[in-house]
């Protein structure tokens, strides 16, 4: 059965039309992915013809903070940054999302609203599910939920472990354990390194500090040889001396 739906033009959301070689596509991405970890072949491909590709621009918004929460994305391509805005108008980068992460509906009820923004930091791509969707298939499938609560609790754990970083640790430290971080999430293998697409702004936001001061660190480590800066990136040379950087300037 499952090769028979491979063979033959499939129908998504709104009656869009699913290649074969699409289908395929979706289902491998879907299968890497931990919201659908467990999921056997069968049950990734009726959740894969029930998404809706998009493409996003660079600096395109996902959603925005204070709205209501309507569907949950995928990312298949490129990386997608949340963040919050305080009250004087001020962004704080939450943290920085690719491959295969999920951003979105990833709370209940429906009524919920965005917490956050998420804004794509390059030329992306991602499937997207409507929120109604996507609770039709926690009902069909109940093990997407128990992999939404297991998300939002390694990430919870993530977020204690960089407040007590913030709270503990000096600068340099902290950038260096943002950037190893980040070269899990969204490092990109090139000749040299590994290259995480992000502004030093973004990184001083990040690890709440200053412009000049991570300016300043990672100029000190280009000359040192294991990380070079950038304007819109940060190739990573030598992950191994990144973790055992100093902690003094």
């Amino acid at each position: 059965m499952a090769t028979a739906i491979l063979q033959t033009a499939q129908h998504g959301p709104a009656g869009t039309t699913l290649t074969a070689s699409n289908l395929t596509e979706r289902v491998a991405l879907i299968r890497t992915s931990p919201l659908f970890d467990g999921l056997p072949p069968d049950q990734c491909e009726d959740v894969a013809r029930q998404a809706r590709a998009k493409v996003l621009a660079r600096d395109e918004m996902l959603f925005m903070q204070g709205e209501p929460v309507r569907n949950l994305a995928l990312i298949r391509t490129g990386s997608v940054k949340i963040s919050q805005l305080g009250p004087n108008g001020s962004e704080v980068i939450l943290w920085i999302y690719g491959t295969g992460n999920v951003v979105g509906g990833l709370s209940e009820p429906i009524s919920s609203h965005h917490s956050c923004s998420a804004r794509a930091m390059e030329q992306s791509t991602a499937l997207v599910w409507e929120y109604s969707v996507l609770q039709g298939l926690m009902m069909r499938y109940p093990q997407i939920r128990k992999n939404i609560g297991q998300i939002l609790f390694s990430r919870l754990n993530e977020l204690e472990e960089r407040f007590r970083e913030v709270a503990t640790e000096k600068v340099a430290k902290r950038v260096a354990l943002a950037l190893l971080r980040l070269l899990n999430h969204i490092g990109k293998k090139v000749h040299g390194g590994v290259e995480i697409s992000l502004s030093r702004e973004e990184l001083a936001q990040m690890t709440g500090t200053t412009l000049f001061t991570t300016s300043r660190l990672l100029s000190k480590w280009g000359e040192m040889g294991f990380v070079l800066p950038r304007r819109e990136s940060v190739l990573i040379r030598d992950a191994h001396r990144l973790g055992l950087v100093s902690d003094d300037l």
